[in-house]
């Protein structure tokens, strides 16, 4: 038995009910109707045979009952507006308020509504009732209900909106995440590193080595510990995109374009925290193509956000659990360590105090090029309750303390590499050893192996670019080790 076959055996014998068999074939179906992910492998839990195969007529039928497309909009609101029925079905949506009226406004981007603003609008009682969740700067799916009313926000007949009466959160799966933790001590190290790979659709087969599969889950670190901040440049083809948008619905991917501290931070016109303070994450994808109004400003509140988690925007003072994710694309002639490598990012990073604020740095090109052989096939935890998980994981306290026991840090070790290293390491450990509780349920070779040496390799990479940048810096990092 392959240890693909084994770990796949004990996927379903530990995850039963959050196993999914995955399909590449099948997988291209769902994206073709722009199904994400997560939303995917519900589908096919629900309508999988015992072989976890699905009949795609099934799922088709199931979309056009339930998942709307464009072209039916029209009759679903024929049936609202001349037969005064509501309608209810799962859709994806985006809820912004009205400054002038206070009002909530709502679009189904899928759909193409509204047209006009003032058409769409979102029920007091639920946006009393949901406003946490809807009220997220990402578009969220939910199970939706609809009615058209005569009397628009104006009150006057002729004035008529859609209003949205009901929301339920798409969210299926209660998350144990102590179950998940247990179950860890059924798996080898590497059969859970192949469990990882599955969960987030790669085939551990189509990596060469261990090497490559860790350093492709460590772009996971950022969905598992709070405020990790860390810069990757890769070739293209890699999949930075596909695993920072499409596995978890927590982040928030920025791809080219101008960036506001208002969108980043805090809208003083709305009154709104932006997307630090909405978000698992923020990755601002192709950061070349990435700019700002106001370089001086975003810089200054960068570097206040990425040290201590908080911002000032105005009079407002507010806190953000994100970390921000810079991904780009390198050329071969550029992918050196000991060169500048990052005359690569937008100028306004191009500074050595804000880039000390950067943990660690992703070398992408030891990841592979996304290849067919890569994409998962065979049993694997489903990527929606995977991504609950992690996202539970980051407020686990106990991983942190377990990391100050175990290293050893020298009195003089300079306080940025320290703290970056130990969020590193930390976010390792709940990604490979989520079972530990405390130093005997983790053999120190393999602390040292899989958590200590990538964050120390990782935080290297940007304390040499730093040194290259301005020779202030040393290119050396303090000695940390493990406890003897």
């Amino acid at each position: 038995m392959s240890i693909n076959s084994a770990v796949q055996d004990k996927i379903r014998a530990c995850f039963q009910d959050m196993s999914v068999y995955k399909n590449p074939t099948q997988n291209k179906f769902f994206a073709s109707i722009s199904i994400p992910p997560y939303l995917r492998d519900w589908m096919i839990m629900r309508f999988a045979d015992d072989s976890g195969k699905v009949n795609l007529g099934e799922i088709s039928e199931f979309v056009k009952k339930n998942i709307p497309r464009k072209k039916d909009w029209e009759l679903l609101k024929s049936s609202m507006i001349n037969d005064a029925q509501r309608v209810r079905f799962l859709a994806k949506l985006r809820v912004e308020l009205d400054v002038r009226t206070g009002e909530g406004l709502f679009c189904l981007p899928d759909l193409g509504f509204p047209n006009r603003k003032h058409e769409a609008i979102v029920s007091n009682r639920v946006l009393r009732q949901h406003r946490k969740e809807i009220l997220s700067d990402t578009e969220t799916w939910g199970v939706i209900e609809f009615e058209w009313s005569p009397f628009g926000l104006s009150g006057k007949e002729g004035d008529g909106a859609i209003y949205m009466t009901d929301y339920k959160p798409f969210q299926p799966y209660e998350v144990d995440v102590e179950y998940f933790q247990d179950a860890r001590k059924e798996f080898t190290l590497d059969e859970w590193v192949d469990m990882l790979l599955l969960a987030v659709d790669y085939n551990p087969a189509g990596f060469l080595d261990n090497p490559q599969k860790l350093t492709l889950l460590s772009r996971l670190l950022p969905f598992v510990e709070k405020r990790i901040n860390l810069i990757e440049l890769a070739p293209k083809g890699t999949g930075k995109s596909y695993l920072m948008s499409q596995i978890s619905k927590y982040g928030w991917l920025v791809s080219g374009g101008s960036i506001t501290r208002a969108r980043l931070f805090y809208d003083i016109s709305r009154k709104t925290p932006g997307l630090v303070s909405r978000h698992d994450y923020v990755t601002f994808d192709e950061v070349q193509t990435i700019s700002f109004p106001d370089i001086d400003e975003i810089r200054g509140a960068l570097k206040g956000y990425l040290e201590s988690g908080e911002y000032r925007v105005g009079d407002y003072r507010g806190v953000g659990d994100a970390g921000l994710v810079l991904m780009g694309n390198i050329s071969d002639e550029k992918m050196n360590e000991s060169t500048n490598m990052f005359t690569e990012l937008p100028y306004a990073f191009q500074e050595s105090a804000l880039i000390d604020r950067f943990h660690g740095f992703i070398k992408g090109w030891d990841i592979p090029r996304m290849r067919e052989n890569m994409k998962a096939e065979g049993w694997a935890l489903n990527v929606e309750y995977f991504s609950e998980v992690m996202h539970a994981l980051r407020n686990e306290i106990r991983y942190r303390a377990l990391v100050d026991d175990l290293l050893d840090v020298p009195r003089g070790a300079d306080t940025r590499d320290t703290e970056a290293i130990k969020r590193l390491a930390t976010g390792f450990l709940k990604l490979f050893f989520p079972n530990a509780v405390s130093s005997d349920e983790i053999a120190i070779e393999d602390f040292d192996q899989y958590c200590l040496q990538p964050a120390k390799s990782m935080r290297s990479i940007i304390r040499k670019q730093l040194h290259v940048m301005d020779r202030e810096y040393r290119d050396t990092l303090p000695d940390i080790k493990c406890v003897s």
